[in-house]
């Protein structure tokens, strides 16, 4: 271990503006005397509560990547409802936040940190997308997408499902799953559904002993119904339902 890396870190993930999440989340953190945090993007994204999820995450000023649904904010050209409702509200110093969002970075000496994969944030690192839905992919696989990274460590997120795996070479990929949303509909690279199967929110304890990083996953209970009610009345019923229940 780097004289500089810290005993524990709490990796959040995919917030999607659901503020009432991620301040539940916080405060368990908190709670637990961790001061140490990493974000693995798609913060705003999401017919919630963007702009107050934002006024709780600028300030911290933690580590930060950004994730595909953040890059899409930013993005010039016509979007979708939800899409037009998140830029219609969020200010400028919050757009300019996650525009100058890194695509990874390294954290702590210790944790590198991507989005979806090092060279896509719309990339699964864990899961491959087939034409019969989502499924692991293999070992040999994710050390393919992970190439030369030589971080103890690597934090990935975007796929919503909160996995940790020990490489053969003991490299430890870390999933915290989704803080804001437990299950989503996707059509590509084909049709497919993630969930997690609860309405809690969700994020990943990665901690040292003597025998090397390890990871724990951590559930939340927060306000779900005053998430899914803020989908309904912003056009997305789906929303809702995935909220209340972690089901697609």
């Amino acid at each position: 271990m780097s004289p500089a890396a810290p005993a524990s870190i709490a990796v959040i993930s995919d917030v999607h503006g659901n503020r009432w999440a991620l301040e539940a989340v916080l405060r368990d953190i908190d709670g637990r005397g961790i001061n140490n945090i990493v974000n693995l993007g798609d913060c705003l994204y999401g017919p919630l509560e963007p702009a107050g999820t934002a006024d709780i995450l600028l300030p911290r000023e933690f580590p930060t990547v950004r994730g595909n649904e953040d890059r899409i904010i930013t993005e010039s050209g016509p979007g979708n409802p939800t899409l037009d409702f998140v830029r219609g509200e969020l200010g400028h110093e919050q757009v300019y936040w996650l525009a100058h969002l890194p695509e990874t970075a390294v954290a702590f000496h210790t944790m590198f940190m991507c989005h979806g994969s090092p060279a896509s944030d719309t990339e699964y690192l864990l899961h491959e997308v087939k034409v019969d839905g989502a499924s692991r992919r293999s070992d040999e696989g994710i050390m393919e997408r992970l190439g030369t990274i030589d971080s103890p460590v690597i934090a990935c997120g975007h796929d919503h499902q909160p996995f940790s795996k020990l490489l053969p070479d003991g490299r430890l990929v870390v999933d915290p799953g989704s803080v804001g949303l437990p299950a989503y509909t996707d059509d590509a690279p084909f049709p497919h559904a993630m969930e997690a199967g609860s309405p809690h929110a969700r994020y990943r304890i990665v901690f040292v002993t003597a025998d090397g990083w390890q990871a724990e996953g951590v559930t939340v209970e927060y306000d779900v119904e005053a998430a899914a009610e803020a989908a309904e009345r912003n056009g997305r019923p789906d929303w809702a339902r995935w909220l209340r229940t972690g089901r697609a």
